[in-house]
This record gives structure tokens, sequence and C-alpha cells, in this order.
């Protein structure tokens, strides 16, 4: 005996958009950057103030140098403390993250989540042509998958 199907015949009409959600759709634009000269209290007070984990550091061309995080300042605090060693002339230089790993603006969102998932990262700096031109945090993709509708994970 064979399998009955329930649910009917499937009805034909509009054909779905099957192009991804790109990471350039949902990247932060309006960032907030650090310069690598910059004091750690500087940093910690300004992502305080903004409520954000971390953020990119850059020179005056807008090309990305690295990152700087909240894990970073308090590692410096700490080891100032520890070594007690004044913290006012640490700058960012010192202690960002220099080997930044970086996605383009045309991959999908879902293969960012992947990468989020493979590498630990909170967020990945979008470049194009040398400069920094966004952001796409853990968040964003959050924010991206509540758009969609249902289970239809493209547009």
């Amino acid at each position: 005996m064979g399998i009955i199907n329930f649910q009917g015949a499937r009805p034909k009409g509009k054909k779905i958009d099957e192009t991804p959600i790109k990471v350039s759709d949902y990247m932060s634009k309006k960032l907030i950057t650090f310069s690598p000269k910059q004091s750690v209290m500087e940093v910690v007070e300004t992502l305080i103030k903004n409520k954000i984990s971390g953020g990119p550091v850059v020179n005056e061309k807008n090309e990305l140098l690295g990152i700087i995080s909240e894990g970073d300042c308090i590692k410096q605090i700490n080891e100032s403390r520890y070594y007690n060693m004044p913290i006012e002339n640490a700058s960012v230089e010192k202690f960002m993250i220099t080997n930044v790993e970086t996605i383009e603006g045309n991959l999908s969102v879902f293969d960012a989540a992947n990468k989020f998932l493979q590498s630990k990262r909170r967020r990945f700096p979008i470049v194009e042509n040398g400069k920094l031109v966004g952001l796409i945090s853990q968040k964003d993709v959050l924010k991206a998958a509540l758009k969609l509708n249902g289970q239809n994970w493209n547009k």
C-alpha cells in the first residue's frame, strides 16, 4: 500500500525569491571606532557609555588596524594592578587584537552565523577596498532571523 498525501496538491503561483539575506543588509554602519593612540581608560568609558562590548581600531584613513574588547581592557586593568603600574599611559595599540578576521558584506547572514559558531567571536568587521565599512555582531544575526517569515530562510 502506498503512502497517502493528506496535504493535497501544492498550489502553483508565486515564485519564491531565493536571494539570501546578506551581511550588508544587517551590518552596523554607524560605528564607534577607536584610535591606536587612545588610552585604554578612554575606551573603557566609551564601552560603558555606549553599552557595547568592543570596537574596531582604525587609523586616520579608516583602515582597520585591530579590535579592542572589554576583555582586552580587563586584562590591562588586571595587569596594571598586579604589577602596580599606572594605567593612564596605556594605549590601545599595545592591547588590541591585530590578527582580525573579517567577512565580506555579500556573504549570507547564515554563513556569517556559522563563522560566529566556528570562531567564537562576537563581531566581524566588514572591509571594502581596504576601508572599514561596517561591523556585524551576533545580535545582528539574531535580528535578521527575527525578521524572516516563518521557516522561509530566504527573502
